[in-house]
């Protein structure tokens, strides 16, 4: 016999190429031991050189996915990824209280840093989503674009970090994975103690859906009861040893997935 395992929830976009959104969340979450669950809010068409088409799943039936799980499979954390709509980030805010220890990977941009969404989805981010969650990841583009003001350094990084904590009284991952310096460093803030969590550049063009990992590998470990610096911690040097099994794989021609369960 063995123990029952936590259960994490995952709401956001499925590829078909398995590299990111859902799928990758699915893979993260098995790897590190707990039950994952997953609402799915668009279906794309996608491989590891882009995305092909996209088809929103009406809003209706998102609700109906997260109620059937909400039911019976209630969750120990959950994780957001592509959301996409606004009236989907409020639906997510609307059952915050029932979504515990929710990390918000707010799915802005694309691989390419191309921006996906309207303005209003910013807006319900940093106003209804991000203020009822435990943790947000954006990365550096993210951060900009919900803190409106450059993030191109380790110094706006920090500042971007610290303003948004303060603003929406949710603490702030920023990643710097795709920003430029010495080495990789993702800053987390309260918006009082800043915490940076250093990293080393692997040469790997490997590296597609690492922000889903990342923020599916912390809801993991916070549904095992981590606290968050510990989660966050952990999780980075996951996604980096994942990054790192993955640099020699030649998996289509583009930008290839990350080493979910360690065959490297």
């Amino acid at each position: 016999m063995t123990n029952t395992p936590a259960i994490v929830m995952t709401i956001g976009g499925s590829d078909s190429g398995a590299g990111a959104g859902v799928q990758a969340d699915l893979k993260t979450l098995s790897a590190h031991g707990v039950y994952a669950t997953a609402v799915v809010t668009a279906v794309t068409a996608q491989n590891t050189r882009g995305v092909k088409a996209t088809h929103p799943v009406p809003v209706d039936t998102i609700a109906a996915q997260m109620a059937a799980l909400l039911s019976d499979l209630p969750p120990h954390a959950v994780k957001t990824g592509l959301l996409g709509r606004a009236e989907v980030v409020r639906l997510a805010a609307r059952h915050a209280k029932r979504l515990p220890n929710l990390v918000v990977d707010p799915v802005l941009v694309d691989r390419n840093g191309e921006v996906l969404v309207a303005g209003e989805v910013i807006d319900a981010y940093r106003e209804d989503l991000i203020p009822a969650a435990v943790l947000a990841s954006p990365n550096h583009r993210e951060a900009a674009l919900l803190a409106d003001r450059p993030v191109r350094n380790r110094a706006e990084q920090e500042a971007a970090a610290k303003e948004l904590a303060l603003s929406t009284g949710t603490p702030i991952l920023v990643t710097g994975g795709r920003l430029d310096g010495p080495r990789p460093v993702d800053v987390l803030s309260d918006g009082v103690s800043t915490h940076p969590f250093p990293g080393r550049w692997v040469r790997s063009r490997n590296v597609h859906g690492t922000g889903d990992a990342l923020s599916a590998s912390i809801a993991a470990r916070l549904a095992g009861g981590a606290g968050l610096l510990t989660a966050v911690g952990e999780a980075k040097a996951w996604t980096a040893r994942a990054i790192a099994g993955a640099a020699e794989w030649r998996l289509g021609r583009g930008e290839g997935p990350i080493d979910y369960f360690g065959w490297a």
